[in-house]
């Protein structure tokens, strides 16, 4: 049996990866980074080498050093570091998750493989627990993101009977937008799971379904705003937590009417933090800087200074 931390909960930074304008990991980045996500935004959770780390364009080296700085300059700091281990490949896939254990991490969590697909639910779970069956002692998260991967199994399906085979089974970041998915998940699987959403302009629908918190690369830069809709929502304040809402809704849609995406997201958390994330690494290529300059001006003028 898996030695499970408590309960997951609350707001989960999915981190950028830093580079430098060569394209190489900025490890020295990773410190200050800390330190903004807990003293700046009230963040104490990562979620490392996901979508947002841009984790399929790097290297299983480079997975593992920013993993090391991670799990290194967040104790102490941190409350959880819980690493993607996805790859195409099962070996990598399990080299991550051993290495997970090794550097102490809080948990691991892996997206379905996108090229090779598992042809149905009972081959994706199988694949599941190989990958968990190499760190047995961590919590294991199923990252379920259909947009990226390319398969459209409900989480709901690939969870029936997960629990049997995977005795560290302990929930599902769910980056969906199918919201009766995620209810049937919440309602239909144990309670002491942890159920974090990955939509950030929808997480208050998520909540009130039930969500444990939430994943996401907007609470890097949001996350102290977004806090407020998790306390709105926990004392039953719905008028207010609304109100938050649909500030972050305004400005995601500014954003995505501007190019928004990962280069931009990315581009945005460097002007506001003053960290030097860099750029995206190809087949990503940088955003138009002054389109992103208005999108932080509007989050200024919503929220004021982050």
């Amino acid at each position: 049996m898996a030695k499970l931390g408590k309960k997951l909960t609350g707001l989960v930074a999915a981190t950028f990866t830093p580079l430098t304008s060569e394209g190489e990991i900025n490890l020295p980045v990773i410190e200050p980074y800390v330190d903004y996500l807990v003293s700046k935004q009230g963040v104490r959770k990562v979620f490392v080498n996901g979508t947002t780390g841009e984790s399929v364009s790097l290297s299983l080296d480079e997975r593992k050093r920013l993993v090391e700085e991670w799990c290194q300059k967040g104790k102490d700091k941190l409350e959880a570091v819980i690493v993607h281990v996805g790859c195409s490949s099962l070996k990598d896939c399990k080299e991550l998750a051993r290495h997970a254990v090794e550097v102490e991490a809080h948990g691991i969590a892996l997206i379905s493989p996108s090229f090779f697909k598992p042809p149905n639910a009972a081959a994706l779970r199988t694949f599941l627990q190989e990958v968990a069956s190499a760190a047995p002692s961590l919590p294991f998260y199923y990252y379920h993101i259909p947009s990226m991967t390319g398969l459209h199994l409900r989480a709901s399906e690939v969870m029936e009977g997960i629990k049997e085979m995977i005795p560290s089974f302990s929930g599902v970041k769910f980056s969906g937008s199918d919201l009766l998915d995620f209810g049937q998940c919440v309602h239909s699987y144990p309670g002491h799971w942890s159920y974090l959403y990955g939509m950030d302009e929808q997480l208050l629908a998520a909540l009130a379904l039930g969500a444990d918190g939430a994943v996401g690369s907007t609470y890097n830069y949001m996350g102290s705003h977004m806090n407020n809709v998790l306390a709105a929502s926990d004392s039953g304040n719905l008028p207010q937590a609304r109100t938050h809402q649909f500030q972050m809704q305004e400005i995601i849609l500014f954003a995505m009417k501007n190019g928004f995406g990962l280069a931009m997201n990315k581009k945005i958390m460097s002007d506001l933090s003053g960290l030097a994330l860099g750029p995206p690494r190809l087949p990503l290529v940088c955003c138009d800087e002054a389109k992103a300059h208005t999108v932080v001006q509007k989050l200024r003028s919503v929220l004021g200074d982050q």
